[in-house]
């Protein structure tokens, strides 16, 4: 067996085995279906009869008996066909459930590495649109492929016992449709696939555009933006003209072959009612017997269609589901039940792939328990990093990061970062209330602890001012929020999740002044008797920290208090003076 069919086999039974939560539901739609084709198996052969005994034989009673049956078992089917065409589809949407669940919550393990990697519009399209065709594709593939068998295999058990030859005749036919619909299958495989990558290219783009319309508008390119996106949209439906040909071809072949099917039973079926090999009431029932046969060939096709672009979907949803996080956790990692505070990088090196240049080269420091330690320096060398590698989103290259003496490789990854807080420069506020933007850093906090912690970030004021109080939505991304209110929101949590260890990741550095000296104050009191590593812009925000780190390509080019590197009038003084008197150093 190939790689290929090991690969499409492997698929296969992993796509299967989302239907076991479910096999009740799925059982019941199995019988009803099998009982739905053989109500319609039975029509054909019941208009036999009636041809070929009740109306020679003037048999009114006959033909009154056989219709009340008939009318008894499409009620029946009519029953069974409720059952396949409602819960069929609940089936359908709760795999498509089960499937979204899975994919999401792997994101959430997923090494932060890769979502820098992968364009959020792509995930968006595997989260949402893959699945949507998934669904169809679990509800109606079990049921048409069961259907579809039953109906080829009835018809020609019912018809070989009335005429071999016809029989072997249509189904030739039958045979040939089915491998014309094979041979398609290469085609419309690579052509559906086309389409889902161009329809996360066209969602990654119109993602983009619409989070950065405030720009666009401001700088009025909105030309630019719709010339980007005609671009994507142009590929987007060249795509589905591609595969618009495939599915063309497709239908007309089986179409053409359709219609020869039913020439040949007529035909053929005449001639053998001319050699009295049959007669009027069998060739009536093969005439509606290729009927009925195109019916499960309609599903057959229709299928193959739904499978080819649902199973596209669900290798893509393999993909991600393949994907392992970088960091885990081991069976000898530990978990901290208290954290002092005390943090070491030891001789660390480390670069973010080997197509970049290494950011931290041999670097050293150490932070004492309670103390803040500040970094600055300019863009690119390593300050945010450092805080990346600390909260283990990449581990180092080479070296060490203790916390109490311990590797924090070593530590549950849900222990080290319960233990740490990070206020970000672009503070991320989620859809939703105020007072759940708060809750998010300590989700199983009270109502007293939430108001305390708004009251300690300086906003409390603020909220109970608003329309609705802490039950005020914010808008998507804290829209209706300035930058200010965004952050001490931000900080906000970070009183309520109250870590041994706090991250200030240029918390301040977007800010007005106004809003910066509220910002400061809240910052100062989060930071009191707690470990805290602030990487700044804004040197007035870090004079009181305990000591100051100036970073450089080459790692810690100075270090002191505020006053120890003035007096030093070295690269931080140049910074200071540059900064705050307008002297630009040599």
């Amino acid at each position: 067996m190939s790689k290929k069919q090991n690969s499409d086999k492997s698929i296969l039974k992993r796509f299967v085995k989302y239907y076991t939560p479910h096999k009740k539901i799925l059982k019941f739609d199995l019988i009803f279906a099998l009982l739905m084709s053989l109500v319609d198996l039975t029509f054909p052969v019941f208009s036999r009869q009636i041809v070929n005994v009740e109306i020679p034989n003037g048999n009114m009673f006959g033909i009154f008996t056989i219709s009340l049956v008939m009318v008894g078992l499409y009620t029946f089917r009519a029953g069974f066909a409720y059952y396949v065409g409602y819960w069929g589809h609940v089936m359908g949407a709760r795999i498509e459930y089960d499937m979204r669940k899975d994919l999401f919550g792997h994101l959430q393990t997923l090494s932060f590495r890769f979502f820098t990697e992968m364009k959020t519009g792509q995930i968006m399209s595997r989260l949402v649109g893959d699945l949507r065709e998934i669904s169809e594709v679990s509800h109606h593939a079990p049921e048409d492929l069961f259907i579809s068998s039953v109906m080829i295999m009835g018809s020609f058990i019912i018809l070989i016992s009335i005429n071999v030859p016809l029989t072997i005749l249509v189904y030739v036919v039958v045979i040939i449709l089915a491998i014309f619909a094979v041979q398609q299958r290469r085609l419309m495989r690579s052509s559906f696939r086309s389409v889902r990558n161009r329809h996360a290219e066209i969602n990654e783009q119109l993602e983009t555009s619409l989070s950065g319309i405030q720009l666009t508008q401001s700088l009025w390119n909105q030309d630019i933006e719709i010339e980007k996106f005609d671009m994507v949209n142009i590929e987007y439906r060249e795509s589905w003209r591609s595969t618009y040909q495939v599915l063309g071809k497709f239908q007309a072949g089986t179409g053409f072959l359709s219609g020869i099917l039913n020439i040949t039973v007529l035909s053929v079926g005449g001639y053998f009612v001319y050699l009295k090999l049959i007669n009027i009431g069998d060739l009536i029932m093969y005439l509606l017997f290729s009927n009925i046969m195109m019916q499960p060939i309609r599903r057959l096709i229709q299928f193959v269609q739904q499978f080819e672009s649902g199973i596209a979907g669900f290798k893509r949803f393999c993909e991600i589901m393949d994907e392992k996080p970088e960091i885990t956790d081991t069976d000898k990692s530990i978990t901290l039940d208290h954290v002092e505070g005390k943090v070491c990088f030891k001789n660390v090196r480390f670069q973010y792939d080997e197509d970049n240049d290494v950011i931290l080269h041999d670097f050293s420091m150490n932070i004492e328990k309670g103390k803040t330690i500040a970094l600055v320096g300019p863009s690119g060398v390593g300050k945010t990093t450092i805080s990346n590698l600390l909260l283990r989103f990449y581990d180092v290259n080479d070296g060490h990061i203790e916390i109490d003496d311990t590797d924090i490789k070593s530590i549950k990854l849900k222990s080290l970062r319960n233990h740490i807080g990070i206020v970000q420069q672009d503070a991320i506020i989620f859809w939703g209330s105020v007072y759940e933007n708060i809750l998010y850093g300590k989700p199983d906090a009270t109502h007293e602890e939430v108001i305390e912690a708004a009251k300690n970030a300086n906003i409390h004021e603020f909220i109970s001012g608003l329309p609705n109080g802490y039950d005020t939505y914010v808008g998507e991304k804290g829209v209706k929020l300035s930058g200010g209110q965004k952050q001490r929101l931000s900080i906000a949590r970070a009183f309520l999740k109250n870590p041994s260890i706090l991250i200030l990741d240029e918390a301040t550095s977007s800010l007005d002044n106004l809003s910066e000296a509220m910002i400061q104050h809240s910052i100062e009191k989060v930071s009191k008797n707690r470990t805290t590593l602030i990487i700044a812009h804004r040197l007035s925000t870090i004079r009181h920290a305990d000591q100051i780190l100036v970073i450089a390509d080459t790692g810690i080019e100075e270090k002191g208090t505020h006053e120890e590197l003035l007096q030093k009038k070295g690269r931080y003084y140049s910074l200071y003076k540059a900064q705050y008197k307008g002297y630009i150093p040599d």
